[in-house]
Parts: C-alpha cells; sequence; structure tokens
C-alpha cells in the first residue's frame, strides 16, 4: 500500500516578521522563483507516494490551489480547518477522512521545510516502513549541526530489529543546554511523522478521546466540494488546542526514531535564511546590482516581498554613516571579519557566523577596523526598502548634509 503524505500547510509565519499584521506565511514567501511549498510538492512526487492531503485554511486555499496547479499534481484532497487548532486536531482531521484507508501508512510533511539529499529521505521512510504497527508512531530526527535554541530534542535507545526507540523529548533548550544535548547525541525533533491511520485513532482515543470525538464530528458534518472538505466549525472548535507532540508523543511509550544526517531547516529565523541567500548567492548575482561607495561596496541580491537581501562590502577601515531608518528593520548575519558594530549607545564587536537584528529606528553603524574586508549578508524588512530611507548622523567622508544615499 502507497504511503499517503499529509501536508500541513496553514501556518501563519508570525515568527519572521515584527508587524503581525503585515507578516507572510512563511511556506509561500517567493525566494526567487520558488518557495518551501514548492519544494514539499516536489517532494512528494514519488512512486511510493500516493495523492496528498493537504490542511490549511480559507484564507490560503485559492493559494494552495494554484501551487498544486503549477506543481501538476491533479489528485488531492484539502481540508479546511474553520479556526486553528494546533498541530494535533489537524493530524487527526486528516487521517479521519474516508479517503484513507484504515490500515494506510501516513507521513505528515510542514509545508515549509527545505530538505536536501531527498533519495537519503526516501531510502529512510522504506527501511522503517515494515515494521508500522496500529500503536506505533515514527518521528524524523534530524542530526544536529550547532546548537540551537530553535528547536526541540530527542533521546533514543536502540531495541530489537535496530529500531531507535525515542527515551526521552527534551523542550527547546538554551544554547548552554543545547551544547549539552547534542554532546549526548541527541537529535532534532523535524516535526515530522511516518504513522498508520489506525495507529493515529487508537492513540488520539487513548490519550485524546475528547478531541477524537469532536475531530470526528466535524468530519461527519463537514461539507464536501471540489476535492475540498469543510471542516464543521461549532464541532471543531471544540477540539482542544495542542500541539501534535504534547497531546500524543510526550504521553506514548511507542515512539520510534527515523535518524537522519541531512541538510534540513525549517527556515525560521532571519539567520536561517540569511546563511541559505549566502549559500546561493552566486544564483543571485548580477553584475548591475553592484554599488561603491567610499566605504566599499553592496550589492542587491534578491528582493522580495517587503524584504532586501543584501551583501555588503567592508574595506579596510572603512566605516559606514551612523544612521537610522524610519521604515525597515535590519538582520546582520557576518560572512567574513570582525565589525564593530555601533547598535544606539553599545559598540560590538561580531565575529563569523554571527548575526545581529537592527530594529526600525535604532541608530546604528559598521566598522572595519582591520585589514581583512568584512563582508555581511543584510536582510531589509519594511515597506519601504529604498536607499532614501536613511537618516545620517555622522559620516567621515562628508555626506551628512549631502542627498540621503548610503
Amino acid at each position: 500500500m502507497k504511503i499517503r503524505p499529509v501536508i500541513l500547510c496553514g501556518g501563519s509565519g508570525t515568527r519572521l516578521w515584527e508587524d503581525k499584521n503585515h507578516h507572510q506565511p512563511k511556506q509561500f514567501i517567493d525566494f526567487g522563483g520558488w518557495s518551501l511549498m514548492q519544494k514539499t510538492l516536489e517532494r512528494i512526487k514519488n512512486p511510493f507516494f500516493d495523492f496528498p492531503i493537504l490542511s490549511t485554511n480559507s484564507k490560503y486555499l485559492s493559494k494552495v490551489k494554484k501551487l498544486l496547479k503549477e506543481a501538476k499534481i491533479k489528485k488531492y484532497k484539502i481540508i479546511l480547518e474553520p479556526v486553528k487548532k494546533n498541530t494535533a486536531p489537524a493530524i487527526l482531521a486528516a487521517a479521519l477522512i474516508k479517503d484513507v484507508k484504515y490500515n494506510q501508512p501516513l507521513i505528515y510533511l510542514s509545508a515549509d521545510h527545505l530538505i536536501e539529499k531527498q533519495n537519503v529521505f526516501n531510502k529512510s521512510i522504506k527501511k522503517v516502513f515494515s515494521n508500522l504497527n496500529s500503536n506505533n508512531i515514527f518521528i524524523f530526527g534530524i542530526k544536529p549541526k550547532n546548537p540551537s535554541s530553535e528547536y526541540g530534542y530527542f533521546y533514543t535507545k536502540k531495541i530489537k530489529n535496530k529500531i531507535n526507540k525515542v527515551s526521552k523529548f527534551i523542550e527547546k533548550p538554551n544554547i548552554s543546554k543545547a551544547k549539552k544535548v547534542i554532546k549526548k547525541k541527541g537529535y532534532w525533533n523535524s516535526g515530522m511523522f511516518l504513522l498508520r491511520k489506525d495507529s493515529v485513532i487508537n492513540n488520539f482515543k487513548k490519550f485524546q478521546p475528547t478531541t477524537y470525538q469532536n475531530c470526528l464530528q466535524s468530519i461527519n458534518r463537514s461539507k464536501y466540494r471540489s476535492n475540498v472538505y469543510y471542516l464543521n466549525k461549532t464541532a471543531f472548535n471544540k477540539c482542544v488546542e495542542k500541539s501534535f507532540d504534547y497531546a500524543i508523543l510526550e504521553k506514548s511509550k511507542n515512539i520510534n526514531a527515523i535518524k537522519l544526517d541531512i541538510p534540513w531547516s525549517d527556515l525560521g529565523s532571519w539567520k536561517e535564511i540569511s546563511i541559505l541567500f549566502n549559500k546561493n548567492k552566486l544564483k543571485y548575482f548580477k553584475k548591475k546590482n553592484v554599488f561603491h561607495r567610499p566605504w566599499g561596496s553592496y550589492t542587491n541580491l534578491f528582493k522580495g516581498k517587503n524584504f532586501l537581501v543584501k551583501e555588503l562590502k567592508v574595506k579596510k577601515r572603512g566605516v559606514l554613516s551612523l544612521q537610522k531608518h524610519y521604515h525597515r528593520s535590519e538582520h546582520w548575519l557576518i560572512v567574513q571579519g570582525k565589525p564593530v558594530i555601533t547598535l544606539n549607545k553599545k559598540k560590538i564587536m561580531k565575529y563569523k557566523n554571527e548575526s545581529i537584528f537592527i530594529p526600525k529606528g535604532a541608530i546604528h553603524r559598521i566598522e572595519n577596523p582591520f585589514k581583512k574586508t568584512v563582508k555581511i549578508l543584510e536582510i531589509q524588512k519594511g515597506s519601504i526598502l529604498k536607499e532614501t530611507d536613511i537618516v545620517r548622523y555622522q559620516d567621515i567622508y562628508g555626506r551628512v548634509k549631502q542627498s540621503r544615499v548610503q
């Protein structure tokens, strides 16, 4: 029997945006001819996957349908949640529709994950496929490349048939604790799961019986048209708002791990997005977008909706003007060198792979007192992303009284 992919694509993406009224859902952001949702749809184009189920809300329905059409996926089912109730009800509702056979394997994927080495990912699924039963759950773990407080972790122990059983879950730790977890061979909790439909049902009946009954009612009383299930709002609203981790994973004793050592990210921060753009900057580079200044140069790599990606090169003893912006904030990733950064009344030295956030209205400056050129990947966010949005206070090149051009 084929594995049915369930794509969770209802997230709002508010973590990336200070202005909650003008945020973009992360899975739909255009990063230059591609989005995370597009990458996810491409990932399920494999003979051992059945046609997908997509869990989202009415706000994103037209966008999801458009992307399915672009991906040439003609057969699908969409489940529309009337209200947000976190991942537990979303995962259960997708399993309960009649299109899914009782013992069919389901793989739950987030629409906002970037996964490389797809062949390794697929092989790992095939390896554990025969071990699925009516109660167990396999969770995908990623071998950490660095300590991060952005993800949860788990420990494993080997049991019979070379299965890695999850022995303990760890909430998102601080960096100090994350380092200790990694030393003990902890894995990132990716939030992707593989299990059978009957396992979903049995686990919810056991650990979340009320949510199970309300979710079942919302399916039974749903309206269905044009491949879309419109869940019943009254019944679905009675579901407890809870993540799948809290509702099921931390209660069940039958959780196993699929351990992966592959490049993976949920692009949950501008630092991760900066790293991605820096890694692929040659794909975005155009000579006409290089601009020279007295302190060095900058290159506009990509202009997205309400964000702009730039690379700054600050030469030896180069000093940008002391300035602020009314309409934008900035995220800086240090790619090379050791810049001295002024942020309001503080002076901070930053090193390679470190990052810093410059809030809207903050007075700031970059200086390079060393011989080695400083390179910074800058992401600007805001309603106005023009060079005119610069208020200068000091400038060693005499530009304070001139036009506001960086």
